[in-house]
């Protein structure tokens, strides 16, 4: 193999395949990334027990093949080094199919390199029967979803986003049994689906799509979900299991109906929970902290925390509108309240509460298909 290959056009794409790359893996030739030249494209594929990647470059004018190829070379340190060279254009060969050597200007540097052929061979999913979203949309899926999976392996189906599609209706839902996030979008028409896509491997699909801006095709099988967009194909496991039916934790009636400015909601929750007391599990901080919202009789609206050991916070906050039967008190984690409101585009939001011990709903004036819902905390 011996290649030239514009620098900038080489950095692009080992963005997206760095997605690949395991920090570390029991085989260690996929801490590599495979090189395959044949007499008009270089594909650049990485891959790890979650998610496979491929690139495939095709520029007559920035890349020329000199010699056709096959090699896997340390993905770490190779990313490293093109990162740090300054050259326009970098040369690629192997010396004696044992080491890669990559030129750049004046500099010279050699990678021990390892064998082809001992790369696992990747199945991917065929490309047939696309549902088509706008990178947008994925994006925004992703975003407001994601944060509310769990990050513990007790329950695996819950470490996923669950995409249910019925009749062109798609409900994603994420939760780690503390909150939910639930949004609901109506898509072109596609046959029925219901998969569940592990957390890691959205947050990695996020990165490889951040820059692009079109539209993404995304191709299923029974264990395996594929999108592709531009040169890259970007393939995940899916979680095996079934996922909760989380319909009926969602409230449909309430008592109390508060709005209020998103940002100073945020701030003023930020400030009061630098005094929060820690919820634990097993001595393991589970939640940021632990705060209270008071209604008042008077419709007056305060957040607060009472901490033995620090001290104690109190802030008065300005509703921008109060619907309430009477006073109420409940507790709840503040990462939990402002991870969901993150997740507004909207200015305003809007919190229905139920009782002091049920699940309260978050919704966001210009985010009509986003539901938040965040379980209370017991505060005695």
């Amino acid at each position: 193999m011996n290649i030239t290959i514009e620098r900038e056009l080489l950095i692009e794409n080992l963005n997206v395949i760095m997605r690949g790359l395991p920090s570390k893996s029991p085989l260690p030739i996929l801490t590599g990334i495979k090189f395959y030249a044949t007499s008009e494209d270089l594909f650049l594929t990485s891959s790890n027990s979650d998610i496979a990647v491929e690139v495939r470059i095709t520029d007559k004018i920035n890349l020329e093949i000199k010699e056709t190829g096959s090699t896997v070379v340390p993905g770490k340190y190779f990313i490293d080094i093109i990162r740090k060279i300054n050259s326009k254009k970098v040369n690629l060969y192997l010396d004696e199919d044992k080491i890669l050597i990559i030129k750049a200007d004046r500099g010279e540097y050699k990678l021990h390199i390892m064998n082809a052929l001992d790369y696992p061979k990747i199945d991917f999913v065929a490309l047939d029967n696309p549902l088509t979203l706008h990178s947008d949309i994925l994006k925004d899926i992703i975003k407001s979803t994601v944060f509310a999976t769990s990050q513990s392996e007790k329950k695996p189906i819950l470490t996923g986003v669950n995409f249910n599609n019925v009749d062109n209706k798609l409900v994603i839902t994420a939760t780690d049994s503390f909150r939910l996030s639930q949004k609901t979008l109506n898509i072109p028409e596609y046959r029925n689906f219901n998969i569940t896509i592990p957390n890691k491997s959205l947050d990695e699909m996020l990165k490889a799509i951040d820059n692009y801006d079109g539209d993404v095709q995304l191709y299923f099988s029974n264990n395996k979900l594929l999108i592709k967009f531009k040169n890259v194909v970007f393939q995940t496991r899916l979680l095996e299991g079934t996922y909760p039916d989380t319909s009926k934790i969602i409230p449909s009636k309430y008592s109390t109906v508060v709005k209020f400015n998103k940002d100073s909601l945020v701030e003023a929750v930020e400030r009061v929970s630098l005094l929060s007391p820690r919820d634990r599990e097993k001595d393991k901080e589970i939640t940021f902290s632990i705060i209270k919202l008071s209604i008042k009789r008077d419709r007056t609206i305060e957040i607060l925390t009472n901490n033995a050991i620090i001290g104690d916070a109190r802030e008065e906050i300005i509703p921008t509108e109060v619907e309430a039967e009477g006073p109420l008190n409940i507790g709840f984690s503040s990462r939990y309240l402002i991870e969901a409101l993150r997740s507004f585009l909207s200015t305003e939001i809007t919190i229905y509460l139920t009782e002091e011990t049920r699940p309260f709903i978050v919704k966001g004036e210009k985010d009509n298909n986003l539901i938040q819902l965040i379980l209370p905390v017991r505060m005695d």
